[in-house]
């Protein structure tokens, strides 16, 4: 790898809106590696063309998980010596039923990936981006639409998405002197295999059921991209893409 590559993770790669991310950034030049559960879906990301740019490097590991987290960032040291960009995009969602049907396990679930998943990630990234030379990087959470405004019966991943918010704004404060910048991106309705049920129809807060439009997920990776290739001195601190006739703007 040429010295001057910049090296960038991408959590739960393998599919959807993290595996295009990881395409953008492939494209953008950086050293890609992607991680998740399952090395399959992972490979097979990571097998595709590569059209001369620097191949994907898959690795699985549980980001909900401290030491699966902890082996993940110790081999990304051992082979590039650094980490330029995180996207902390691994998530999940929980049963859309009332509050008091929700399980405490899918909760927590929820709560393991998404919220401790992007910490564990985020603090081991903070570590690695502090002690490098030249020091500091850049920090991508993947928020959503949900960490504005909820949709009915999504407690525990509008809850999340919340908290990923507080996140993103205590890493930046916390990063400024160490150069690392931080970021979050709220996405709307990308279609991917999770935001086929947009195109089937979901349920509005006035209780209706209304099919609604998404986006490309390669929006979604170029966009991500766009922001991890800023220079450190610029920062996207917040970005909002979505489909532009959902209903988010107009009232509920």
């Amino acid at each position: 790898m040429p010295s001057n590559t910049k090296v960038a993770l991408v959590t739960g790669g393998g599919t959807g809106i993290g595996r295009a991310s990881a395409y953008a950034l492939q494209k953008a030049e950086f050293q890609v590696i992607i991680t998740g559960r399952r090395l399959d879906r992972l490979k097979e990301a990571a097998a595709a063309d590569a059209q001369g740019l620097p191949g994907i490097i898959a690795i699985a590991a549980d980001v909900s998980q401290g030491q699966a987290v902890k082996a993940l960032f110790s081999e990304i040291e051992a082979r590039f010596g650094r980490l330029d960009v995180l996207f902390n995009n691994a998530g999940m969602g929980a049963p859309r039923v009332p509050i008091e049907e929700l399980s405490e396990e899918d909760w927590r679930k929820a709560v393991d990936v998404n919220l401790t998943g992007s910490f564990l990630c985020a603090q081991a990234a903070f570590a690695l981006m502090k002690k490098q030379s030249p020091q500091g990087g850049r920090i991508i959470n993947n928020g959503s639409i949900s960490a504005h405004a909820p949709r009915p019966n999504t407690c525990a991943y509008t809850a999340t998405k919340h908290a990923i918010t507080g996140l993103t704004k205590s890493l930046a404060l916390d990063g400024r002197q160490f150069k690392i910048a931080a970021s979050q991106i709220d996405i709307g309705n990308a279609d991917t295999s999770i935001g086929e049920r947009f195109k089937a129809g979901v349920p509005q807060a006035n209780g209706q059921v209304m099919v609604e439009p998404v986006i490309d997920a390669r929006y979604c990776g170029d966009a991500v991209a766009y922001m991890a290739s800023l220079p450190l001195e610029a920062n996207v601190l917040t970005m909002t893409l979505m489909a532009t006739n959902m209903p988010f703007v107009g009232r509920g």
